[in-house]
């Protein structure tokens, strides 16, 4: 899995692919020609640095090592010289609309930071920073435990903390503060600096708890994209005084079938907002992003895409439940979302701004999907899926029970997609499967299960090649960063391995930070840990090693 793979090109219905040039033989002078040669080698192998994110990104089953990403579109190479590092460093072209597969593993856009949900569209990239040595914790915010209410169905519980996915952002700001921006079960989104943990704008306030994460702007407009349990999908301004709304969504502005709510992460790429929503549907927004005279920004959305994610055949199978919990993953110019029926969409993009996004690929598993696919360099998927025997009929049940709960697919072969499947049940009738998200790395693919464990899978075969108990309803989403891969449990700890040999990790610390489940991912930036506990409070981490870079 560390190169590319060979595979038959399917028709062009089901193959959504970027352009690539291709050189054009003339005739020149020798002079000329060994001029253009020598142009040629220094593009393609000398160029062995990345755009630096405040750490070395994973080196991990990209197709391209030497590459780095960029979501200003570009019509040939681009050389840029950051602030961060003295390195020249080139980035390849990258077409309009894509996320190509040099992007794997890799931060996307100007913005310097963890913009989103698992870091980038591929969801694979995860901060960086040294963790290897045992951190303790350097802040807890607020004062109070951030808390609040939601009914659903006349039951009112209260909430605390953050929960699933509940994954911080960390950017710095232009003004050379590093920020930390994440919503809560408290009605809320809060601004918190990540040197002191006080806050550095007020928190902007919703009608509901905050399930999912937020993203920000990736492209360096001060933008904020979220939604809530309110029924609202929003933008929000951050360049006025305080977080401004410039835009919502109403769940119900679409004929849904399930809920209102939006845990889905949103991705930008290139100006265009892919969202999925509770009510089981799809959403591609124009944004039209610019700047007033004033200097503010300012958007035009335009829903240029609003698509059921089920159909009769799927309502038929698994039931009313057709959710899109789980966050949009992008790779080329396909867009992948699945939902709590057990299905995989992915759609072709390539001419969405005519409103024409056709499904190139459609995949049923059976079972509830609310976790986060991950696509690798190849732009193969990763997906783990929940077995909730008491909430599945006989047909769901027995194709989920085929299929398996961590499962690679192929989405651009013309025969069988599923590649391997694991089996994560247990005996009975008890929930299993994952609610997390598969981490790649190394050729490895890492997952925390219900039940308690933390896996290891050859990414190649489907082996499990490892596994460690981390305790029940492990629900937050692994993370690599600099060889060290992290675990948050529902003991209330963090732990760390060695994934120097990523088919042995290896125990490095375990601190317990707090009296009750973790369920959010952790964030790192810069060697600094962000996470969110259900005991209602947000923390940052450091060792002194980490906290003195």
């Amino acid at each position: 899995m560390a190169g590319p793979r060979s595979r038959a090109k399917p028709n062009a219905v089901r193959r959504c692919e970027m352009s690539h040039r291709s050189p054009v033989a003339s005739e020149a002078k020798q002079a000329s020609m060994g001029l253009l040669v020598v142009v040629l080698l220094v593009g393609i192998g000398v160029a062995i640095y990345f755009l630096d994110r405040g750490s070395e990104p994973d080196d991990t089953l990209a197709v391209d090592p030497t590459s780095s990403s960029s979501t200003t579109p570009t019509t040939s190479a681009t050389t840029v010289t950051t602030s961060i590092t003295t390195t020249t460093t080139t980035i390849p072209e990258r077409e309009p609309g894509t996320v190509p597969g040099f992007t794997f593993g890799r931060p996307w856009g100007e913005t310097v930071g963890l913009t989103m949900f698992r870091g980038n569209p591929t969801r694979t990239y995860f901060g960086g920073g040294d963790v290897s040595a045992e951190p303790t914790v350097q802040w807890t915010y607020p004062d109070n435990a951030m808390c609040g209410s939601s009914s659903v169905g006349g039951e009112t519980t209260v909430w605390c903390g953050t929960g699933w996915t509940g994954q911080p952002v960390v950017w710095e700001r232009p003004d050379g503060i590093t920020e930390v921006i994440f919503g809560a079960y408290d009605h809320a989104v809060h601004f918190v600096d990540a040197d002191t943990g006080e806050d550095l704008r007020p928190p902007f306030p919703t009608g509901d708890i905050i399930k999912g994460s937020v993203t920000l702007d990736p492209d360096g407009y001060p933008l904020l994209y979220f939604g809530s349990r309110d029924n609202q999908l929003r933008i929000v301004a951050l360049d006025r005084d305080e977080p401004t709304l410039l835009w919502s969504i109403d769940a119900t502005e679409v004929n849904g079938i399930w809920n209102n709510d939006w845990d889905s992460n949103p991705v930008i790429v290139d100006d265009i907002m892919y969202e999925g929503g509770e009510n089981g549907w799809f959403f591609g927004v124009v944004l039209n992003r610019a700047y007033d005279a004033d200097g503010r920004v300012t958007i035009d959305p335009d829903v240029v895409l609003a698509m059921p994610g089920y159909n009769d055949e799927l309502l038929s199978n698994s039931g009313r439940n057709v959710s899109i919990e789980s966050s949009v993953a992008v790779y080329e110019q396909r867009v992948y979302f699945t939902n709590s029926g057990g299905r995989v969409v992915g759609v072709d993009v390539s001419r969405i701004r005519e409103g024409e996004a056709p499904i190139v690929f459609d995949y049923y598993t059976g079972g509830d999907i609310d976790a986060t696919p991950a696509i690798d360099a190849d732009g193969m998927l990763y997906l783990s899926i929940e077995h909730e025997p008491s909430q599945m009929g006989s047909f769901e049940r027995n194709r989920n029970l085929e299929v398996g709960q961590l499962v690679k697919l192929d989405p651009y072969t013309e025969g069988e997609p599923r590649l391997w499947g694991v089996d994560l049940t247990v005996s009975g009738n008890a929930d299993s499967g994952s609610w997390a998200s598969p981490a790649l790395y190394g050729g490895m693919v890492y997952l925390t299960t219900q039940q308690g464990n933390l896996i290891a899978v050859d990414g190649e075969t489907g082996e499990v090649v490892w596994s460690d108990e981390v305790g029940f309803h492990s629900w937050s989403s692994p993370v690599v960063v600099n060889e060290v891969l992290l675990a948050a449990t529902c003991l209330g700890d963090i732990r760390a391995y060695s994934v120097a040999d990523p088919r042995a990790p290896a125990p490095l610390w375990t601190v317990n930070i707090a009296g009750s489940c973790l369920e959010s991912t952790p964030a790192v930036w810069n060697g600094r840990i962000y996470l969110g506990a259900r005991d209602g409070y947000m923390r940052a981490l450091a060792s002194p090693a980490s906290d003195s870079n």
